[in-house]
């Protein structure tokens, strides 16, 4: 009777942790992402102007991006030179313990800009944590899938965006909803602003304490294990990357650059359009009442000179919108694995980009406010579908392909690096340029869809460049060519 001298994770176990521990991450960085737009600009970013206000709010959003390179770096280093479970843990704890701290920190009122500050610091923390996650748990899913079923397995990590999406935001609609409400229900309430705001990031310590419990049963894949028993391990996985890799890590950065692009404009900047006033009146009116609550002037003319229009959906009821938008982003990411192991990630990818091209086209056809509000509401709507689909289709086969493109004893580094540097280039700087291509069109979307119509062609053309990688081989490809010539 012979023993398995490296024992396999069970396939339950594969998919629980790589899901679980996503869902997790995606949960903590939406909660910040619905708080930049909801609370964060009045509680820490209080400039007397509200454009003002929601771009620092963005700004040290989009930190976080930057944040991201550096925690793929490391965490990529310790997972190609010593295994994939321990990082995980460790980016696991490290996103759970800054956002737990989010959920306590005093706000500008109490302590000044110094609030803003240490939002900021916990805010890098989070994308220093994320940098580490994502890849780690690509690697769980793709490097124990069975053959011909990398890219389904590899849709579950992906799986944990639409979940934490869903779970944050329902959290954030269940406690405004409960809150007392001297006014609509559908609208943020005073308790929300004072401490409702706080509980989804206190909430997550319950989730990581799952999450841990769950990925310290993992063991190492038998491909990391051959890796290096077989000597192949580096001791700088980055600069094996950048020396025999780094076409492919160009490719892989733009490769994702479409679809860090289309979440984040489908997330923040639909929730900042779609919650803003559609006309002046009701947005001075509100805005007066607002001064005079605080004992502040209010300026009509000023105000009216820096306004711009939104959708004027109530709060409640755009994110309502929102997720059902994203249960199709839930399913189309679960849909896009086997028709990606049947046809090809490259393949289905040209495809699903050049509808995100066409897609860019057309926002003016569906986020123009009409006479009718149910007509408004019905376009909206079906906005808010086709973009999360289409998110869903470009954004599961990732999980195979970013990692597919590099040799076991790099892919942890290279997977990560492609995929966390392409976050700042698409996801740092698209509400910023969202929010002031909006201002710029006057209100009227069409520039921002023109700019993710652009960043589709980018992506368009790096899958072209980029040879099919469904039938790479994780057991022969552990990166020992490259490891003998350094």
């Amino acid at each position: 009777m012979s023993t398995a001298t490296a024992p396999a994770n069970p396939r339950s176990r594969v998919i629980t942790a790589s899901l679980v521990g996503t869902t997790i991450e995606f949960y903590d960085f939406y909660a910040y992402a619905t708080a930049a737009v909801l609370v964060f600009p009045v509680l820490f970013f209080p400039t007397g102007n509200d454009t003002t206000s929601l771009l620092s709010s963005f700004a040290v959003f989009g930190a976080a991006m930057v944040a991201r390179p550096i925690g793929a770096v490391v965490f990529g280093h310790f997972g190609d030179k010593f295994g994939r479970k321990a990082t995980l843990v460790a980016s696991l704890l490290t996103m759970g313990i800054a956002t737990f701290i989010i959920g306590l920190l005093p706000t500008f009122q109490q302590i000044g800009w110094w609030a803003a500050l240490l939002l900021l610091i916990l805010r890098l923390a989070q994308g220093f944590a994320l940098g580490g996650e994502w890849s780690g748990a690509a690697l769980v899913a793709t490097e124990n899938a069975p053959k011909g079923k990398r890219a389904w397995y590899g849709t579950f990590p992906q799986l944990g965006a639409p979940l934490g999406f869903i779970i944050a935001n329902f959290l954030f609609l269940a406690i405004n909803w409960m809150l007392p409400h001297s006014e609509n229900p559908a609208l943020k309430s005073e308790a929300f602003l004072s401490w409702g705001w706080r509980i989804p990031f206190l909430f997550s310590a319950v989730m990581v304490i799952i999450g841990l419990w769950v990925r310290l049963k993992l063991v190492e894949s038998e491909t990391f294990t051959k890796a290096s028993k077989k000597g192949a391990l580096r001791k700088l996985p980055l600069a094996t990357v950048f020396r025999h890799h780094w076409k492919k890590l160009i490719l892989g950065t733009f490769i994702m650059l479409a679809t860090y692009v289309l979440f984040y404009l489908m997330t923040n900047f639909t929730l900042a359009y779609g919650t803003k006033a559609a006309s002046l009146e009701t947005a001075s009116a509100a805005a007066k009442a607002a001064a005079e609550a605080t004992g502040k002037d209010f300026d009509a003319a000023a105000f009216a000179d820096q306004f711009y229009p939104g959708l004027g959906f109530g709060y409640t009821d755009f994110v309502l919108m929102q997720i059902i938008g994203v249960v199709f982003f839930g399913i189309f990411t679960l849909l896009s694995g086997p028709i990606a192991d049947a046809v090809g990630r490259r393949k289905l990818l040209l495809w699903v980009t050049g509808a995100i091209v066409v897609f860019g086209l057309s926002f003016n056809a569906f986020l123009l406010p009409a006479s009718d509000p149910k007509f408004t509401g019905a376009l909206v709507q079906a906005f808010l579908v086709f973009g999360f689909l289409l998110m869903g289709a470009t954004f599961g086969p990732m999980g195979a392909l970013l990692p597919e493109l590099f040799p076991t004893n790099v892919r942890y580094t290279g997977s990560a690096i492609s995929y966390n540097v392409s976050s700042i280039l698409g996801a740092a700087v698209a509400p910023l340029i969202a929010i002031e291509l909006w201002r710029m069109g006057g209100g009227e979307p069409w520039l921002v869809g023109l700019y993710l119509s652009a960043m589709g062609v980018l992506t368009f053309v790096a899958l072209i460049l980029t040879p099919e990688t469904k039938d790479s081989d994780y057991e022969e490809d552990l990166g020992l060519a490259a490891s003998a010539e350094l």
